[in-house]
């Protein structure tokens, strides 16, 4: 389990996201980074999941999830991001493994950890 200080816990933490932040698509997600900046080195995940993905037994199999793939690549989580994810509407739970899971986080890792400034990259 992904303990607090990983997680976006405030209203205003997830409306930052989806206004400041960049969004990143994949087969079965929306990925809402938006980079903190204040030299952190820890990431935070947020999740929306609405009801339009189903019952309550399906939305929170997506959360556990999303939050023990988070936590199996937390290595390669890019630091100082605030992430949300977002299920998308045609998602088929069925389908969806923590390997496939996996998978599919790879290359949004990648791609957030490029909106980082040129400045912070510089630290590293």
């Amino acid at each position: 389990m992904i303990r607090r200080p990983f997680r976006l816990t405030e209203r205003r933490e997830f409306t930052r996201c989806f206004d400041e932040g960049r969004k990143v698509f994949s087969p079965n997600f929306i990925f809402f980074a938006a980079y903190r900046g204040n030299g952190e080195e820890t990431w935070r995940m947020g999740m929306a999941v609405t009801k339009k993905i189903g019952t309550a037994v399906r939305r929170n199999r997506v959360r556990r999830l999303v939050r023990e793939s988070f936590r199996l690549c937390a290595r390669t989580v890019p630091c100082g991001f605030d992430i949300v994810v977002v299920p998308k509407r045609g998602l088929d739970i069925g389908a969806l493994t923590l390997h496939s899971l996996s998978l599919e986080l790879a290359p949004v890792f990648a791609r957030v950890a490029r909106f980082r400034p040129e400045s912070s990259r510089e630290l590293i």
